[in-house]
């Protein structure tokens, strides 16, 4: 027999004769009318090769043939769990259930964003919730959300697919560092003396000695004198402790450095940058990843306390 041949309903309307044994009862328990449900006992005849139910010798209801009692209880048992599987809302209980998460993010968004999650997770929730957090690729993210091997993705808008489901989570500019007691002082900068510094240059570029910052001082007719390299924020404080270089960071990594750098605001227009959290449309009602997405943005919201101050005014060029 073809799977293809039967329709769900007959199946339905099979149960509820085998169970009525009478076609008026069981067209009024399924709504239908009793010549519609007797042209679909017909089908069924025709589709087992069985007659399925015959008159009563009391000429009350309707008998099961051999076959029929054969194929009752299983069909049952059959559409109760398919009915069981239709009306099952999923849910999500971080303290008892195991989920893995993947989330990638650049590193701005580890320190401003994962490294709270971190924190955060540890309380809220319970062992078997795992999240493994990767670097995305402008290359081969979108195909990476698309087959589930990342559920979140938090990045600058540029690298958001366009596919993806987003919302922005921050936005802000970039200040410049320095080590507490640097020998040029707490003033406020200009152009000149900014270019003027010896930087260190954050990049996800290996090798790279300009960046974003560097076009930007370009277009005005300025240039930057770059004398170290590095792919992680976190490794800024510990150069910028022990040198007379500076470092030109988002201003959102503030809080997380206060204790060690001094932080002044650019002396031109950087035009800042934002951060979004993007996921592929087939997990935006996933319990799981709807629960880790309110934890993200929630961080946002926590962060009430606002970065601490940013020594020198800022003068447009």
């Amino acid at each position: 027999m073809d799977l293809r041949q039967i329709d769900l309903n007959l199946l339905l309307s099979l149960d509820a004769l085998l169970s009525e044994c009478n076609v008026t009862r069981a067209a009024r328990r399924l709504h239908l009318s009793q010549p519609a449900l007797s042209g679909q006992l017909a089908r069924l005849r025709q589709i087992f090769g069985d007659p399925l139910l015959l008159p009563a010798e009391t000429g009350r209801g309707m008998t099961p043939t051999a076959r029929a009692l054969t194929l009752g209880p299983a069909l049952h048992s059959v559409l109760k769990d398919l009915e069981a599987v239709v009306q099952h809302r999923p849910s999500f209980d971080p303290q008892t259930d195991a989920r893995s998460f993947q989330i990638a993010l650049n590193d701005t968004a580890m320190v401003v964003l994962g490294l709270p999650l971190i924190e955060k997770l540890a309380t809220e929730a319970g062992p078997g919730v795992r999240v493994a957090f990767r670097s995305p690729a402008a290359e081969t993210i979108a195909a990476q959300m698309e087959a589930g091997e990342v559920d979140l993705l938090i990045a600058s808008e540029r690298l958001l697919p366009a596919s993806m489901k987003m919302r922005p989570l921050v936005h802000g500019h970039f200040v410049m560092a320095q080590r507490k007691g640097h020998p040029r002082g707490t003033g406020p900068l200009d152009v000149e003396a900014y270019s003027a510094l010896q930087h260190v240059l954050v990049t996800e570029f290996a090798g790279r000695f300009s960046g974003y910052i560097d076009e930007t001082l370009a277009e005005q007719g300025y240039r930057r004198q770059v004398v170290v390299s590095v792919e992680k924020f976190s490794l800024v404080p510990e150069i910028l402790r022990h040198s007379d270089y500076v470092c030109t960071l988002p201003s959102m990594l503030t809080g997380r450095f206060a204790h060690v750098l001094d932080m002044f605001e650019l002396p031109f227009d950087d035009r800042g940058f934002g951060l979004q959290l993007g996921w592929h449309p087939r997990n935006h009602a996933d319990p799981a990843v709807s629960w880790l997405r309110d934890r993200v943005v929630g961080l946002m919201g926590e962060s009430s306390s606002g970065p601490p101050p940013i020594l020198g005014a800022q003068q447009t060029v």
